[in-house]
């Protein structure tokens, strides 16, 4: 392993936001406007000031503005030039920075003194179902184990287009959703509060450069489009999509909400946690194929805490790497037909479930629809979320003497 890397800001053990990690993300400062910035332990660097004293050359203006979308536009050799220079900038042995007090009062902020916004203007959204044990788990509960996954699963990373308009910086309030509920029991539906209000643990990634339309994106190319992951929640109404969701799928039950964390984490950051993907049967089509094609050795965490508890709750821990299909594969798949990705596209994982009951990335899979509610702490149990309810996920890679942290995409449910 490389030795750690030291800034002159200081960074804590336990810090998401060492110098090896540095990841993008957009913030607006107390009476100001919106701007891009990169974090390191507790602070905020604004790369819009660094950019005008000229650190990242003469004629380049895109960080004084409110996305990421003309940065992810420059593609990778850009985005490696610009975090080598503020490795430089930040490293305890250069005074460029470091003894420039008036550059330094200008250049950081404290996160708890910033508004954290959207990291990018976001103008499609795609949501995969490429976890084998979450797709396996709900197939179970709808057509029995003997036939839980579809025919098509193992041959295509399944997907459906979501709503991009309802994504949400993490801390924002989720609204309990409203819909057509047809209860087991009853002949017609109603229309009431969902009453099965769940989260879903995902990742996601940002598209960098795109593609012109009707041109692929073959899939050992596909890390030149790949800027970063985030970490997602996508809240679900189980009853909602219960009575609307066939034949075309989820719609009301999936598009009032979805919770992202703030905070970019490049592939670079994440290089040093690549891992094989594991072998797939049967072997994917040739466009599907990549030698050595690869995951990452992430640690997921949700944890639930109630209006009623004093501090969270853990309910389950997964891993990246339980993820069946790629995220090469992924973005390989949803360009073959032609489809034009453009800068700031997210592209979301599905849920994220091991092998392990402690492992499962839903309520619908924890409880098993309801079936075997959750024990919290003091005593309070649920089946699904309950107005009061946040419910965060963090993500992280742990390195030596270092971890490559994602922070949070957390949301507190309030009533319909």
């Amino acid at each position: 392993m490389p030795a750690r890397l030291s800034s002159f800001i200081e960074v804590k053990r336990d810090s998401d936001f060492p110098l090896e990690n540095l990841p993008f993300g957009v913030f607006r400062p107390r009476n100001d406007a919106a701007r891009v910035g990169v974090a390191i332990g507790d602070h905020v660097v604004d790369l819009a000031v660094l950019e005008e004293s000229g650190h990242f050359g003469p004629n380049q203006r895109i960080f004084s503005t409110d996305s990421l979308n003309a940065f992810l536009a420059l593609g990778r050799p850009a985005w490696r030039r610009t975090r080598a220079t503020l490795q430089q900038l930040l490293a305890a042995d250069n005074p460029a920075l470091r003894d420039n007090a008036a550059l330094r009062e200008r250049t950081f902020y404290r996160q708890s003194e910033v508004e954290m916004q959207l990291p990018a203007r976001i103008g499609s959204y795609t949501d995969f179902y490429s976890s084998f044990h979450h797709a396996h788990n709900v197939g179970t509960m709808i057509r029995g184990p003997e036939n839980a996954l579809m025919p098509n699963w193992k041959w295509l990373p399944v997907a459906y287009h979501g709503r991009a308009s309802s994504i949400v910086v993490s801390g924002t309030d989720v609204r309990r959703p409203r819909g057509q509920i047809k209860p087991p029991d009853a002949a017609t539906p109603v229309f009431s509060p969902s009453r099965a209000l769940d989260f879903e643990l995902e990742a996601a990634f940002l598209v960098g450069p795109g593609n012109s339309l009707g041109e692929p994106i073959r899939v050992n190319r596909a890390e030149e489009h790949i800027f970063g992951l985030v970490l997602m929640n996508d809240w679900s109404a189980r009853d909602v999509q219960t009575w609307e969701y066939q034949p075309l799928g989820p719609f009301l039950a999936k598009n009032f909400c979805t919770t992202i964390s703030p905070w970019v984490v490049t592939l670079d950051a994440l290089e040093p946690f690549r891992r094989p993907l594991a072998p797939q049967d049967p072997q994917p089509l040739e466009y599907l194929r990549r030698d050595e094609d690869f995951t990452y050795d992430i640690r997921l965490e949700a944890k639930l805490q109630t209006a009623a508890m004093p501090s969270p709750h853990t309910i389950t821990r997964t891993n990246f790497q339980n993820l069946y299909w790629s995220i090469s594969q992924q973005l390989a798949h949803h360009t073959v037909g032609g489809c034009n990705l453009q800068p700031g596209d997210l592209l979301a994982s599905g849920t994220i479930s091991g092998a392990s009951e402690e492992s499962r990335g839903c309520m619908l899979e924890l409880t098993w629809r309801g079936a075997n509610p959750l024990q919290l702490q003091g005593g309070e149990t649920r089946k699904w979320l309950e107005d009061g309810d946040t419910l965060a996920i963090t993500g992280w890679c742990e390195g030596e003497g270092y971890r490559i942290g994602f922070g949070e995409a957390s949301g507190r449910v309030i009533g319909a």
